[in-house]
């Protein structure tokens, strides 16, 4: 597996390399990670079982995206493959021992990333939130994407699950009605990150930010923003620097709880019942601020 994953870094990058060190990177629930050491070259390595190439493929095309933007750092993807029964993933290494943490740059650069925008919501491919499948087919309407390829998936998935009852019942009403939160407001379909907590993020060993394990889509770029507050980890920097590039509309604070929604219910169809208690209570209260 090794030497596939030799020769495959030496013919993306056209420099020899052969791995003098390999150092396991703690922290990732999904992937086994490690930091590649050469002559002069480092590398951090996904690795998954073979099924899981079409993940890093996705997630090498996000990168990519958010790249292109010009805008925020994130690591440059060099290869993805399978070796020896293991898809993997190799991208640029980003040092971050003990460096300053610039948290004004990373909300205004994050806000350029919103800015930057296109005509359909959506990605040009399925990829993953967490491990579970993250569908993107393009759609015109915001409302019918989160209808039917965010809250909708996740709901039947519930229900595939064992989670049916007041969940399924008040869950249906809510995708019914939720369209009612956007009578003032029309998204724009923004760059989105995608699973934006505070585990996503660092800073280099400049201060710089950097952005990485995306699930990038063309989305509500409300949608970001509401997961960065879902599990804390971003300070007021942070959101003041974001506001003063790209003021947040009004009414956000009461559709934050339909964007991290998803989130929750992703988190009880992965990780089970702990999370049923927290999914019931935000769909009620989306419902009371809809009058239903």
């Amino acid at each position: 597996m090794w030497n596939i994953i030799e020769k495959a870094i030496t013919e993306k990058s056209g420099q020899s390399f052969n791995i003098k060190q390999r150092t396991i990177v703690n922290g990732g629930c999904i992937n086994q990670a490690f930091l590649l050491t050469g002559e002069r070259q480092r590398y951090f390595l996904k690795l998954n079982n073979d099924n899981g190439l079409a993940m890093f493929d996705a997630e090498y095309t996000g990168l990519q995206e958010i790249l292109a933007t010009e805008t925020i750092s994130a690591p440059q993807p060099l290869c993805s493959g399978i070796a020896d029964s293991h898809a993997f993933l190799v991208m640029s290494y980003i040092d971050t021992t003990n460096g300053p943490q610039n948290h004004i740059q990373l909300g205004e650069q994050l806000a350029a990333m919103h800015r930057k925008h296109v005509d359909y919501f959506g990605w040009q491919q399925d990829n993953t939130i967490g491990s579970t499948l993250q569908s993107n087919p393009r759609k015109e309407s915001w409302i019918d994407f989160w209808r039917e390829q965010r809250l909708g998936f996740q709901l039947a998935l519930a229900a595939q699950n064992g989670f049916g009852g007041a969940l399924q019942t008040e869950g249906e009403r809510l995708m019914a009605c939720f369209g009612g939160l956007f009578d003032s407001y029309t998204p724009q379909p923004s760059l989105l990150h995608g699973d934006l907590w505070s585990g996503n993020y660092c800073f280099d060993n400049e201060g710089a930010p950097v952005i990485f394990d995306p699930a990038c889509y063309y989305g509500d770029r409300e949608a970001d923003i509401a997961m960065t507050e879902l599990f804390g980890g971003f300070n007021n920097e942070f959101y003041r620097a974001y506001q003063n590039i790209y003021p947040l509309e009004s009414g956000y604070q009461t559709r934050k709880t339909l964007y991290n929604l998803y989130h929750i219910f992703n988190h009880l169809n992965l990780f089970g019942a702990g999370y049923l208690s927290q999914a019931e209570q935000m769909t009620r209260q989306l419902l009371a601020e809809l009058g239903q």
